[in-house]
């Protein structure tokens, strides 16, 4: 018997789903709000929820994120008003399973439930039943286990994966961890950083070339996709892939064939690709710096991987088990970690999230010297210093924006207000990074990922290749 929880504040509908989820042989539970959603939810386990999006105390899609980011993690159908199909398109960018619109008739919506819940059956069953293999990947948040789940279907399957995230995330981490837990596991898993990839070599460093197909090929070499055959190819930050070889490099992914430069013969390959990026493709493409067939054919399936400031409850394991591996490899004794250390450091932002978090733990255990035990005093000092609790100052007013408070209309929505605030902020930001990308991102503290996004949302031109918007 499955748990299901119904959001809406229209008792007759309450009513109506409590008793079809009760003759479906379900346990139901209603709440008539947000808040009552909230306080029901914490309090047990569910299975499915059936959300409403006009609630009286706020929107639906705001306890999607929530839910999805619980530890029971249920299916989500939306409950929609008859047209309201943005609402329901809101809700599948969040995960939602589907949506059904007032008024119901039986048939329409027992069959959604039906489903949803046979999915969570099989997906639990399957999760119990295949342990996964997860080398080096820390941390038992809901938002990595999300991740490792993810990484179970990709590696059930041989298609296409696209991993995205920040920087310093771990994407090659897991990367590696669907090629270990697919078929391809005893083939080889070759990685290459597009980024560092010169653009005149690219060519011959992927497809391979023959002896004397251009100045300095002194003999035959194989490219990486032969290199990688029967198994796992990693392009990292694909993002800087040039135009020039995304059009070959497409060509091969669909004929499972590459020619090496200076040959007249094709060699055939059989690879499972995995790219991986920091940037966002989708705006690159309106930009057109992407190809947007070429993202089709490698994102069958995305990992999006969460920063560390939104997972920081595995900070505490990952220090430990970094200090261990650090101390083994140092041949130190295991020291002993403060609470206080272990404080500080998760109030850090970490925008270098895993990699940043691993460099500072590595200082700290040189730092700590012959101390038995680690500190917060072994943090390099701007870690300290970010964690102290300034007093401001008097708070400086924002500048005028022209058109919010004087609107002929009275004043805005907050909602408004706010789409308003953040338009006038990137202009001025990239007014004030000469439109270099890196500056951008250092002066707003945002990820390069996220700046693409903000971009995209209102508009605004992308960044060149440069750097340079």
């Amino acid at each position: 018997m499955a748990k299901v929880l119904v959001v809406d504040d229209d008792s007759k509908i309450c009513l109506f789903f409590s008793k079809l989820i009760e003759q479906m042989g379900h346990d139901c539970t209603v709440a008539g709000s947000a808040a009552g959603a909230r306080q029901r939810f914490e309090a047990g386990r569910f299975d499915l929820v059936l959300l409403d999006l006009e609630l009286p105390d706020g929107n639906g899609l705001d306890l999607l994120p929530e839910f999805a980011g619980h530890r029971s993690s249920p299916e989500v159908i939306i409950i929609t008003g008859t047209g309201d199909v943005r609402g329901a398109e809101l809700a599948f960018k969040y995960g939602a399973w589907d949506y059904v619109q007032k008024p119901f008739l039986f048939e329409e919506v027992s069959l959604p439930i039906t489903r949803a819940l046979q999915y969570r059956r099989e997906r639990l069953e399957t999760a119990r039943s295949v342990p996964l293999a997860r080398t080096r990947i820390i941390g038992e948040s809901q938002a990595i286990m999300k991740c490792l789940e993810d990484v179970g279907k990709a590696a059930a399957t041989d298609v296409s994966v696209l991993i995205t995230g920040e920087t310093g995330t771990g994407k090659e981490l897991f990367a590696r961890a669907v090629h270990e837990n697919s078929k391809r596991a005893g083939k080889p898993f070759i990685a290459v950083d597009c980024a560092s990839l010169p653009e005149t070599l690219l060519e011959s460093t992927l497809f391979g070339h023959e002896k004397g197909a251009f100045t300095g090929a002194g003999k035959h070499q194989d490219g990486l996709l032969v290199q990688a055959n029967g198994g796992t190819l990693m392009l990292d930050e694909i993002g800087d892939l040039p135009l020039s070889a995304q059009k070959t490099f497409l060509r091969a992914l669909q004929e499972r064939r590459v020619r090496p430069v200076g040959s007249a013969r094709e060699i055939p390959v059989d690879i499972r690709l995995v790219a991986a990026t920091n940037l966002d493709l989708q705006a690159m493409i309106k930009a057109g710096q992407f190809r947007q067939d070429l993202l089709f054919r490698i994102r069958a399936i995305e990992i999006k991987l969460p920063p560390l400031r939104e997972r920081s409850e595995d900070i505490e394991e990952i220090i430990v088990k970094k200090l261990h591996e650090f101390s083994n490899k140092y041949g130190m004794e295991t020291k002993a970690i403060s609470s206080e250390f272990v404080k500080v450091m998760s109030r850090q932002h970490w925008p270098g999230n895993i990699r940043e978090l691993i460099n500072v733990l590595e200082y700290v255990l040189v730092s700590s010297g012959q101390d038995p035990k680690i500190f917060p005093k072994h943090l390099p000092p701007e870690y300290r210093i970010s964690d102290l609790a300034f007093d401001p100052g008097p708070e400086r007013p924002l500048p005028a924006l022209s058109g919010i408070t004087q609107a002929r209309d009275g004043l805005p929505t907050l909602s408004r207000f706010r789409q308003r605030l953040e338009k006038e902020y990137l202009k001025a930001l990239i007014i004030e990074s000469k439109g270099d990308r890196k500056a951008a991102c250092r002066i707003s503290k945002i990820s390069q990922s996220r700046l693409y996004e903000l971009l995209n949302k209102h508009g605004l031109p992308g960044f060149q290749k440069t750097g340079k918007i």
